[in-house]
């Protein structure tokens, strides 16, 4: 009976290493923004003592989206510790035709709040600094923003966040009532053409 042979060394790192590759290749497709760095002093017994704190964005372009925060002695290590925890909590966010969301939505957190609104093709980002950066890594193309209340990047990133989490498609909205999507479509046609027609 003919033994299978022995994989060498080089053979056996090669075929451990094919799953590290797959997650690197993936790591490489996301969109990471750094949205702030905060310098931060810990008054110590000899003096001060610094590090920095980061807050990141990351995104695949497609619907998911996440955020982390990382703190370290120099800033490289801080923004790789806010990047990775963006990557490891992300979310998936519904969009409408791949380009904005299905409907408004407000979001609050502590003295935060944000209204994002869906727009028409050809818009573009209206959008703060913070809140651009989590649409551009989400993938959204058309969409109107307002920033009401703290300028504090973190809380306005979770502000907007929260509102994310409440927004809901179609499909979703169908599944839960019991109705069909063309039945909800249909309503939002509807309403659209009222808004329009008061606006006249």
């Amino acid at each position: 009976m003919a033994q299978s042979p022995i994989p060498k060394k080089n053979e056996r790192r090669q075929s451990r290493g094919r799953g590290k590759n797959k997650e690197e290749q993936q790591d490489d497709e996301l969109i990471d923004k750094l949205v702030h760095i905060n310098r931060v002093a810990k008054v110590v017994k000899g003096g001060r003592r610094f590090s920095f704190a980061a807050l990141v964005v990351a995104g695949d372009g497609s619907g998911r989206v996440g955020f982390g925060t990382g703190k370290a002695r120099e800033v490289p290590e801080a923004i790789r510790k806010a990047t990775d925890q963006a990557k490891r909590e992300m979310v998936h966010v519904p969009l409408r035709d791949g380009r904005t969301l299905h409907h408004d939505v407000e979001g609050n957190f502590g003295a935060g709040k944000v209204v994002l609104r869906s727009a028409p093709p050809g818009t573009g980002i209206i959008a703060g600094g913070p809140m651009r950066a989590v649409f551009e890594a989400m993938g959204v193309t058309d969409v109107v923003t307002k920033s009401i209340g703290t300028a504090n990047p973190h809380n306005m990133i979770k502000a907007t966040f929260k509102a994310l989490s409440s927004s809901s498609s179609p499909r979703s909205v169908a599944a839960r009532r019991g109705k069909k999507v063309s039945e909800i479509v249909a309503r939002r046609t509807s309403n659209s053409n009222i808004s329009t027609s008061v606006k006249e």
